[in-house]
């Protein structure tokens, strides 16, 4: 009969549990700094507007934050395979080209392309869900979904993209804390 019991397996457990019943504010605090919270609030604040649903903007931001804490946790436990390394460095590449790609279209008239954007982020999500789907629940995973999903609607692109609309303001910011962002290494 072989000892399966490693203490670094009980403590990975142990955490993921207390991350799991922590706040997200309280998780916030820990994993997101002042640029990525401001980034985060206009997030919010866009999401808010877009919906009229306090609740569904709120879920939105939180859902982002579960996700990028628990991948943060897994990789800062060296979690993720060689395989799921490369798949991950892929992801960041085209997360970057992604969040550029949105700085670009906001920045320059008539060059956003909605289909172009939507197959972006959607490959995104894709490579994501790949690196991630062996470490974390159903649950988590469709937090990635719902996000992802979220911010890939036609319908959504649409409307924050449409010069002097009622995103104009936020997105100015969120374009700002994005360049920001981009420069720092943080996005």
């Amino acid at each position: 009969m072989s000892d399966n019991f490693r203490a670094r397996d009980i403590a990975m457990k142990a955490q993921k549990k207390i991350l799991s019943r922590m706040s997200t504010k309280s998780v916030a605090k820990v994993f997101v700094d002042d640029r990525m919270g401001a980034l985060l609030d206009n997030v919010y604040k866009l999401c808010k507007t877009y919906t009229q649903n306090k609740k569904e903007a709120e879920k939105t931001v939180k859902n982002i934050i579960k996700i990028v804490t628990k991948i943060s946790f897994l990789a800062r436990n060296d979690q993720f395979s060689k395989e799921e390394m490369i798949k991950a460095r892929d992801f960041q590449t085209k997360f970057h080209k992604a969040a550029k790609t949105v700085i670009s279209f906001y920045e320059v008239d008539f060059s956003y392309d909605q289909k172009y954007l939507v197959q972006l982020l959607t490959e995104c999500k894709s490579l994501l869900k790949q690196i991630v789907q062996p470490h974390l629940t159903e649950k988590s995973l469709g937090r990635i979904d719902m996000v992802f999903n979220f911010f890939a609607n036609p319908s959504f692109l649409d409307a924050i993209f449409k010069k002097n609309s009622d995103y104009s303001d936020t997105m100015t910011k969120i374009i700002s804390d994005m360049h920001s962002a981009l420069e720092e290494g943080e996005l």
